[in-house]
This record gives structure tokens, C-alpha cells and sequence, in this order.
């Protein structure tokens, strides 16, 4: 019913999609153009083009921005679902505070490290326990983050330490774990090798790289606490973009 209320006249899941692929082109034709979205202006209404270069120029961004929409569209439904999970997990650190969140997350990780502690060899209990810890830094520093910075810091720093703060030491407690140990361990390799050979040949990143880590037991972790950087910006992106499709009440 809510979703039919917002959505206007089509109704349903339909009618939402049409609403959100009509606010996600208005916003990429007001890039360029003047009151695009939705009518326009509430008393100059909607902009128009008049002269022949003006013509061109808009249709020639209309269709660019058709066919972007095909792949902006699925991001933006990716976004509505991480801002749904994302939307709990902040309502939840708000109401726990910085303090509650924190002490929260060494429950859970401290309780991981214990398990780790009867299960694993020592040296993974002791990667486990490193990760828990930065995990639970992560996490105060995520809550600190989303409670007091902008957008920009959201984006920019929460999303990335929320995403090491929640998946970290689970992760670090896999490469240990004597049945998922190899499939882990090989994948991480095979993304190790893509990460170096296709985006950090630039300068010979890649190289000085090899030269001076090992990829073995505590490179893993700190691969993984890396890739947890670039992870938090894409979904803080996608969010950002389905704030601008569906602003959120």
C-alpha cells in the first residue's frame, strides 16, 4: 500500500519503477539542463529547448542518458537494499550510542575470538584476534563517523569501516578454518592477481607490491581490509544514488 501511495498513478511495483526511472533521468538531464525533474519550475515549468543547437544537444543527452539508465537502474535497486539494511544497522548504533555499539561489537567479536581460540591453530587465533580488535575499532569509528560527519563522511569513511567491522574477522577466521582454508585462500589469490595486474600496474604499484609482501597469512587480512575501502564507497555510492531516486523520509 505504501509503495502504491508513493508511486502515483501506475500503482504497485510498476508504477514505482516508472517513478524512479522518471526521477533518475530528470536528475541526469538536469546535470546539463535547467528543470528537468519531475515538471520543472513550480512557475516556469519544465525547461525546453529552442534553437537547433539546443535541439540536438538535449536529445543527444536524453538518448545517452536512456541508455546509462539501463545500468544506473539495477545500482539503484542495489542501493535501496543496502540503505534498507544499512537504515538498521545505523537506527541500531543509534540507539546504543558510540559506547553501546562498540561494546556491542566485542561481544560478538570477542565471543568469535574465543570460539577461534578451541577451534583454530594459535596462529589463527591470534590473526582472529587482531581482526576482532580492528573490527571493533572500525565499528566506533563507523558509529563516530555516520553520527557526526556529513554525507561526504559518510560515504567517504563510515560505509568503509562499517564493512570491515562487520565482515573482517569472519573472513580472517575463514582462512584458518581447516575446510574452507584452500577455497578461501585460492580465491583471494586469484583476486590478488587480478587487483595487481589490471589496476595497480600504474607506476609499478603492482611490483613494488610483490616485492614487499608475502600474500600469506597476515597479507590476507590486511587484502581484505583494503578491499573493504573501495567496497564501503561503492555501496555508500549506491545508496547516494537511490537518496536521489527515492529520498528516504
Amino acid at each position: 500500500m505504501a509503495t502504491r501511495a508513493r508511486s502515483g498513478g501506475g500503482g504497485g511495483i510498476v508504477g514505482a519503477v516508472k517513478v524512479d526511472i522518471a526521477r533518475l533521468y530528470g536528475a541526469w538531464m538536469e546535470i546539463v539542463f535547467p528543470r528537468q525533474r519531475g515538471r520543472g519550475h513550480s512557475v516556469m515549468g519544465k525547461w525546453r529547448p529552442d534553437t537547433l543547437p539546443q535541439k540536438l544537444a538535449y536529445y543527444a543527452w536524453s538518448a545517452l542518458g536512456a541508455f546509462g539508465i539501463v545500468f544506473l537502474y539495477p545500482l539503484t535497486v542495489l542501493g535501496l537494499a543496502t540503505r534498507f539494511y544499512a537504515g538498521k544497522l545505523d537506527s541500531t548504533a543509534t540507539r546504543l550510542g558510540i559506547v553501546g555499539a562498540t561494546g556491542l561489537a566485542v561481544l560478538v567479536w570477542g565471543g568469535l575470538t574465543v570460539l577461534a581460540h578451541l577451534q583454530l591453530s594459535f596462529e589463527g587465533f591470534i590473526a582472529v584476534a587482531a581482526a576482532s580488535l580492528v573490527a571493533t575499532l572500525s565499528v566506533s569509528l563507523a558509529a563516530t563517523f555516520s553520527k557526526f560527519g556529513g554525507r561526504g563522511l559518510t560515504v567517504f569513511l563510515a560505509y568503509p569501516f562499517a564493512v570491515t567491522g562487520v565482515f573482517l574477522p569472519p573472513v580472517v577466521a575463514a582462512f584458518y578454518h581447516p575446510t574452507l582454508a584452500t577455497t578461501i585462500f585460492d580465491g583471494s589469490e586469484q583476486i590478488a592477481i587480478y587487483v595487481l595486474d589490471e589496476i595497480l600496474f600504474i607506476g609499478g604499484v603492482n611490483e613494488f607490491i610483490r616485492n614487499q609482501f608475502d600474500l600469506e597469512g597476515i597479507a590476507y587480512a590486511l587484502m581484505w581490509f583494503a578491499f573493504s575501502f573501495p567496497i564501503g564507497w561503492f555501496l555508500g555510492i549506491v545508496v547516494a544514488l537511490a537518496n536521489l531516486v527515492r529520498p528516504s523520509r
